[in-house]
């Protein structure tokens, strides 16, 4: 008797460890259907024949603010190496305003905006060699990278290789909350 009772625990046990949950309808959850073919699989509710259903409507998202573009803006003044940068304005102006704000407060006078940018990135490269012979260039790009790389196309070193970057920022967009 104890061994019969023994193998009666032992396939109970057996019994119960092989078995797999259940799924409706292809591996979907109840009240879904399988969609798909060809290796992409997915589940979709079933929709109701009624005008009167027991499950609750689905609520897509609705967006709670918005993206607002940002600016940024290089000054720089011509007669002295003063220079001043701004990121992540909301206008073109108020850019402009802060970075020939920071210009000036370096010492120069003569300050002006020579760059002024919306939502992307920017790369300010110099010469290598700073000799007066080369030229300075400004590249804006939707990456970093292809800001540099735009930047160093419109840079012309003074000496072999490639021009020296001196400034790189990004001017993101900013969500508002409603």
């Amino acid at each position: 008797m104890n061994g019969a009772k023994q193998w009666v625990i032992l396939f109970f046990f057996l019994l119960v460890s092989l078995t797999e949950v259940a799924f409706a309808e292809g591996n979907c959850p109840p009240g879904y259907y399988p969609i798909g073919g060809q290796g992409v699989q997915g589940c979709a509710p079933i929709p109701s024949s009624g005008a009167a259903s027991s499950s609750p409507e689905v609520q897509l998202n609705r967006p709670t603010g918005r993206w607002t573009k940002t600016w940024g803006a290089i000054a720089e003044s011509k007669t002295t190496q003063h220079a001043g940068t701004s990121v992540g304005k909301r206008s073109k102006e108020e850019a402009s305003r802060e970075a020939i704000s920071k210009c000036r407060s370096a010492g120069a006078a003569d300050c002006s905006v020579s760059f002024t940018y919306q939502n992307q990135c920017v790369s300010w490269v110099i010469p290598r060699g700073r000799s007066g012979a080369g030229r300075a260039g400004i590249g804006a790009g939707p990456t970093p990278e292809r800001a540099k790389f735009n930047a160093q196309a419109m840079c012309k070193n003074d000496q072999p290789g490639y021009c020296e970057e001196i400034y790189s920022d990004c001017s993101k967009p900013i969500f508002d909350e409603f």
